[in-house]
């Protein structure tokens, strides 16, 4: 009902190539077809350098935790000092 037809397309296609030519159109379809490649690739190559950012034999530690045990140290060297 409301929607496009084929033959509508079509129209609009053949508009369209004969407006701006079919090696342009072509030398568009190219570009756009490596920028998606590059995108690809760029968005690829990122995901293992997060990886390779991780150190396996870190174990991420609580601020809180931290804080509370240099609390703590603070503590013993008071009483040490006393």
């Amino acid at each position: 009902m409301g929607g496009i037809s084929i033959w509508q397309l079509l129209i609009i296609a053949v508009i369209i190539v004969l407006l701006f030519g079919t090696k342009k159109l072509r030398g568009v379809g190219s570009d756009l077809g490596s920028a998606v490649k590059g995108f690809k690739k760029a968005i690829s190559e990122d995901e293992p350098a997060k990886d390779a950012k991780k150190d396996a034999d870190f174990v991420p530690q609580n601020l809180e935790k931290k804080e509370a045990e240099t609390v703590e140290k603070q503590k013993q060297n008071d009483k040490e000092q006393a």
